[in-house]
């Protein structure tokens, strides 16, 4: 990549712009990006609204090609993602000169962790990177505090069994509940387990968050919350995240408040990520097979591939990160044509990754396709983005995922019994509600 060379970027004319908000942004954004809104994701999943989004972007790189795609959008410079070469390029060059901070990030995330390090630039960015992946052990299958964090996810994993199997039924909110008990655990220790509180405030704030520019901040709620997340930080048990981050961030710059708080609000994702691989094992009995077999030898839950490309597996089919948003900072010429500075750079995650031009198994799952590192060399399957601004968090996600997933199913059998099809014999569908997903639960 070069900064002045190049030639002009191919435009969408009108009507191609606007399908592109009305058929893959709007129906993104009304789902809710930092906080899902049930009733929007429930009428996407009965429309199939990312299938459709997945087709018209297919239609337009039929159209104009590789792109990337300038979009015909007022006061704005907004370039859509094409071709699979052109991912791998902007995240390889993330966050320069192709910025994380995006404009539409910064008005969202400020809701809640203004001074965060996905919307930090220069020398802060680089500072509270490096204190992510220190205390995230970045890089790591097994996290440090691995033990600990395993006990935490076999403990709750036990007590949400207990009450599904007296129910006869497990559910998304008894299984969020869960698992944020875990969560709040893994952040900051056993005392903020029950601390319904705590995350309340970050769940009420992140709901501001979802409408980014065109809502006030509320900086009363805001300011308690993250004084509530640095008391909890200074009082956190040794071998938690937050005692490893209060341990390190000792500049004033590295606002460690505001890092835990992109933590906290990064459980949800793999919550919803875990709950989608539930549901996808218990109706695809040759992959469930295999991962209660990986379970029963791993009791422990520190080494399970196969469970964890079960979880990869459900974030490529439903990637619960949709739009990876860069801004370049700078002029780029990107393979021939000339992105310019300021100018908005949108990946819509499921258009790769549900490409069945491309991939012969998009829409069926196929755990087998993160175990041959092979087949996917040149795809880009990044539900954790990658790069230099991979998140830093990927491992222990990953961990905590399996170990969570293989307490459930050595200890009971699952069969889903809401409306949602999910067999083998079919394609999987486009739009998957977690919110409505139910399971009869019955004891191994």
């Amino acid at each position: 990549m070069m900064a002045t060379s190049g030639g002009a970027l191919p435009k969408a004319s009108v009507p191609d712009t606007l399908a592109i908000l009305g058929e893959v942004l709007v129906p993104t954004l009304a789902k809710g990006t930092l906080f899902r809104r049930p009733k929007a994701v429930a009428v996407a999943e009965r429309l199939q609204l990312d299938e459709r989004a997945v087709r018209r972007l297919q239609k337009l790189n039929g159209k104009y090609g590789d792109g990337p795609l300038l979009l015909r959008i007022p006061f704005r410079r907004q370039a859509v993602i094409l071709a699979p070469g052109h991912v791998h390029s902007v995240l390889a060059h993330s966050p320069e000169p192709f910025a994380t901070a995006s404009s539409e990030k910064r008005a969202a995330l400020s809701h809640f962790e203004p001074r965060n390090v996905l919307i930090s630039h220069g020398a802060d960015r680089e500072l509270r990177r490096r204190l992510h992946e220190q205390a995230l052990d970045s890089g790591n299958p097994v996290h440090r505090s691995a033990d600990a964090f395993l006990r935490m996810a076999r403990e709750e994993a036990d007590e949400l069994l207990q009450r599904a199997e007296a129910a006869g039924m497990l559910e998304w909110n008894a299984f969020a509940e869960a698992w944020y008990r875990m969560a709040r655990r893994v952040v900051f220790g056993d005392s903020a387990r029950d601390d319904y509180e705590l995350t309340d405030m970050l769940a009420a704030l992140r709901a501001n968050a979802n409408w980014a520019f065109l809502k006030p901040k509320n900086l009363a709620l805001r300011t308690e919350f993250l004084a509530r997340v640095e008391d909890r930080m200074r009082s956190s048990d040794e071998g938690s995240l937050a005692w490893f981050m209060a341990r390190a961030a000792t500049a004033p710059e590295a606002a460690p408040a505001d890092q835990i708080a992109q933590w906290l609000f990064g459980f949800d994702g793999p919550a919803l990520g875990a709950f989608r691989t539930l549901a996808l094992l218990a109706t695809h009995p040759g992959q469930a097979e295999a991962a209660r077999r990986e379970a029963q030898a791993q009791p422990e839950g520190r080494h399970l591939p196969y469970l964890r490309a079960c979880v990869l597996e459900a974030l490529r089919l439903w990637p619960t990160t949709p739009m990876i948003l860069r801004q370049t900072t700078r002029r780029v010429d990107l393979d021939g044509s000339v992105l310019p500075a300021k100018c908005g750079v949108l990946i819509y995650v499921a258009y790769f990754s549900r490409d069945q031009r491309h991939l012969p198994a998009a829409d069926r799952f196929d755990p087998d396709l993160w175990l041959d590192q092979d087949s996917r060399t040149d795809w880009p399957l990044v539900p954790f983005s990658e790069g230099p601004a991979e998140c830093p968090a990927r491992e222990l996600v990953l961990m905590f995922s399996s170990a969570f997933l293989a307490r459930l199913l050595t200890r009971a059998d699952f069969r889903l019994v809401s409306h949602q099809q999910l067999t083998p014999a079919k394609p999987l569908p486009g739009t998957l509600n977690s919110f409505a997903l139910r399971f009869a639960v019955a004891a191994r």
